[in-house]
C-alpha cells in the first residue's frame, strides 16, 4: 500500500512539472508570437471601439475608431466631426483591448491606402479643414494639392470656403510635419 502511494506522489510530481513546463513554452511561444504583431493590427483590432489617441503637438483625439489604414487612422470624434491621424505622430493611444487584428488580414486595397491617398481624397472633396502639425501649430485651411511627401495648402478662416479672396497665402509643408486633419461638418 505504501508502494501505491510513493508511485502516485511521483506520478503528481511528474504531472505538475510538465504542467510547468508546458505553461512556460506556452508563454514563450506568445511573447514570440506577439512580437511579430504590427501596431497596425493592434489598432485595425479596436475598429469600432472607443479610443483616445495622444499625438504629438500635445493634440489628443477622442473617439470612435472608424479606420485603420497602412499609415493612417480616422476617428469619428462626434456627430459630423472627424480626424485623420498620421500614424507617425501617435505618441500613445489608449482604451484597446487585449485583441490584435490577424497579420495580413486587411487584404492588398487596404495596404495601399496610404496617408497619401486619403489627403489626396481630402483635396479632391474642397471642404475646409483644420490641420495640426507635430510642433502643436494649428493652420485652417483647404488642401489644394498633395505631392508625393509634401501638401500645399490654402490658409483662410476657419468659418469661409475656399475663395481667392479670403486665401490669406498657400503653404507647402513636408506630409512629416502633420499630425491630424480635423473637418468639422456641423
Amino acid at each position: 500500500m505504501r508502494w501505491d502511494e510513493l508511485f502516485a506522489d511521483l506520478e503528481a510530481q511528474a504531472d505538475a512539472l510538465e504542467l510547468a513546463e508546458r505553461a512556460t513554452e506556452v508563454s514563450e511561444r506568445a511573447r514570440i508570437e506577439f512580437a511579430s504583431i504590427a501596431m497596425l493590427e493592434r489598432l485595425r483590432a479596436g475598429i469600432g471601439g472607443p479610443l483616445r489617441v495622444q499625438l504629438l503637438g500635445g493634440l489628443n483625439v477622442a473617439g470612435t475608431l472608424v479606420r485603420a489604414g497602412s499609415d493612417w487612422l480616422l476617428c469619428q470624434e462626434g456627430p459630423g466631426r472627424e480626424a485623420l491621424i498620421a500614424t507617425s505622430a501617435v505618441r500613445a493611444v489608449h482604451g484597446l483591448g487585449r485583441l490584435s487584428a490577424v497579420p495580413g488580414s486587411g487584404g492588398p486595397v487596404l495596404a495601399r491606402l496610404t496617408l497619401r491617398s486619403a489627403l489626396r481624397g481630402i483635396a479632391r472633396d474642397r471642404s475646409g479643414v483644420r490641420l495640426h502639425l507635430v510642433d502643436g501649430e494649428v493652420l485652417d485651411a483647404t488642401i489644394d494639392r498633395v505631392g508625393a511627401d509634401f501638401i500645399e495648402a490654402a490658409r483662410h478662416p476657419a468659418s469661409e470656403a475656399r475663395r481667392r479672396g479670403e486665401v490669406r497665402e498657400v503653404v507647402l509643408m513636408p506630409m512629416a510635419a502633420l499630425a491630424a486633419v480635423r473637418r468639422d461638418a456641423g
